[in-house]
């Protein structure tokens, strides 16, 4: 099976999502309103469930028990089920270290220990976290994924400067919340899938190379056996004008290429 390997699930305590808690999503395979593919590649698969994670944390000052840890198949991390202790109920990404039984909490008050989420201000420098916020109150949109951690570097003026995983330093507002720890789940970058079936499972429909086929069908195809040019020194495009190869996709003038300090290739970022 080209040296398949599988995850580990032992960590997972509950093989059943809380019902009030997900909902099923309707899969288009890449179809648009008129049935028309807008999204190659894209179609079949296992069904799934939606799981409504908590990306919030706002509910401030009340404590959490955790009592189950599991499986999300639309994500790589874990998820750990809290309850509340008006018994309400709800996911969180599950950090690593963080087992059934242990308790969580969010805000000012919160300490910096595993799974709770506090704001940058009032976080340690030099911690490492997940969860992050882009604009206060918005919930986490950054750091997500499994085995993943930024670290908090330093502090000035309203603003910390965090590293994150890709090699990005960025400015962060103090008042946005982001979760002590890592990631959890870090076995998943060394899951090979073997054969692919297991990516159609996944969604994920065969697509052919470019450059397999004819030039009327790709800027990269043609040629009398392979041809990495086209059949000429031209810069390729697509059918709509894009260029395919080396085509910076990032606006320049983006407000917010103010907040990044260094670069992912470690260049400092000019703005212009």
């Amino acid at each position: 099976m080209r040296w398949m390997t599988y995850q580990d699930f032992s960590d997972v305590t509950k093989t059943r999502p809380e019902k009030s808690l997900v909902y099923t999503r309707k899969k288009t395979g890449g179809r648009n309103m008129y049935g028309r593919v807008t999204v190659r590649a894209h179609g079949g698969g296992h069904k799934q469930k939606v799981r409504n994670v908590d990306f919030r944390r706002n509910k401030f000052g009340v404590d959490a028990k955790v009592i189950a840890v599991e499986y999300d198949p639309m994500r790589s991390a874990r998820l750990a089920l809290i309850e509340f202790a008006d018994k309400e109920r709800r996911y969180i990404v599950c950090p690593e270290g963080l087992k059934v039984g242990d308790t969580v909490r969010s805000g000012d008050d919160a300490p910096p220990t595993v799974g709770n989420a506090l704001p940058l201000a009032v976080i340690p420098v030099g911690l490492t976290i997940h969860n992050i916020e882009l604009v206060p109150g918005q919930g986490a949109r950054v750091v997500r994924s499994a085995g993943v951690g930024a670290t908090l570097m330093s502090r000035d003026e309203g603003y910390a400067q965090i590293r994150l995983p890709s090699g990005e330093i960025r400015r962060f507002h103090d008042r946005c919340l982001a979760t002590i720890g890592q990631v959890g789940n870090a076995q998943w970058e060394n899951v090979v899938l073997g054969k692919a079936g297991r990516n159609i499972h996944r969604g994920h429909r065969p697509l052919t190379r470019g450059m397999a086929r004819n030039p009327v069908d790709h800027p990269n195809g043609g040629g009398q056996g392979k041809s990495k040019g086209g059949g000429g020194r031209q810069h390729l495009r697509s059918p709509w004008g894009i260029i395919s190869k080396g085509y910076r996709t990032r606006n320049r003038h983006k407000i917010s290429n103010r907040f990044i300090l260094v670069r992912r290739d470690g260049r400092p970022m000019k703005l212009k």
